[in-house]
């Protein structure tokens, strides 16, 4: 049974929401908010599985709440449901599961629990549901693409490029678009082999055949397939340390 947590500032919605959680019989809702303040301490003190965080709170804004659950232990997963969908890739950057609009919709919301389920059967059933592991050491990790859970090698992988909120993760043989933004798959990856390279790209340096400089003391990563990758002048000075020249 998936514990959850409310924050929404319109009683209605937050009823309307419950209802449908109870509904479903896959949700123990722990309790709920209509501001940060008192949703802060109940998150901290309850510890839910998971947030459901309307955007637009009053005069607060769900996304600030959003930033700080990231410091709870085991921090939970987000699900942003709120009347707007302009906050999207806001709302994926901060590494949220899912983002459904109002009004609610029952079959809508049993997806965002299913997916949430697969999620929480991808690692260790004693880490919290949305906590990947940093530096793994096993070789693989696991990403939701379509509703199904894929199992990449990260050899295969040659790069990962984040595109308004998504991500595409491009192996030596295919592409993946998943969900999930590309910070938070960046908590998944060995720091040994894989290099922020630009806002946007993640690379793989074993996958590296070529530095090509560019203009305003930029370079272009040739890849093992084929493909450019840019290196921003941010973090060009990382890439030099790494790569020795």
């Amino acid at each position: 049974m998936l514990k959850a947590y409310i924050v929404d500032d319109e009683l209605l919605a937050r009823d309307e929401l419950k209802y449908l959680l109870i509904r479903s019989k896959q949700v123990d809702v722990l309790g709920e908010s209509d501001c940060i303040e008192d949703a802060t301490a109940d998150i901290f003190e309850l510890k839910p599985d998971l947030v459901f965080l309307d955007i637009e709170l009053a005069e607060e804004s769900g996304l600030e709440l959003a930033k700080q659950l990231e410091n709870v232990n085991p921090a939970p997963a987000i699900v942003f449901a709120t009347a707007y969908d302009e906050f999207a890739y806001q709302a994926f950057e901060l590494n949220a599961v899912d983002y459904i609009l109002k009004p609610f919709d029952e079959e809508r919301i049993v997806k965002t629990l299913e997916k949430i389920k697969k999620i929480q059967k991808i690692g260790d059933q004693d880490l919290p549901i949305y906590s990947p592991v940093k530096n793994n050491h096993h070789g693989k990790f696991a990403v939701l693409v379509d509703e199904r859970i894929i199992l990449l090698t990260n050899a295969d992988i040659v790069y990962l490029e984040s595109s308004e909120g998504k991500c595409t993760i491009e192996t030596m043989n295919q592409k993946y678009k998943v969900s999930e933004a590309l910070v938070g798959l960046e908590k998944k990856l060995p720091d040994s082999k894989f290099l922020r390279v630009h806002r946007s790209f993640i690379v793989n340096i074993d996958h590296i055949v070529e530095i090509e400089p560019w203009f305003n003391s930029t370079y272009n990563l040739i890849m093992k397939n084929g493909s450019n990758v840019p290196v921003s002048r941010t973090y060009v000075k990382g890439i030099k340390q790494i790569l020795g020249f």
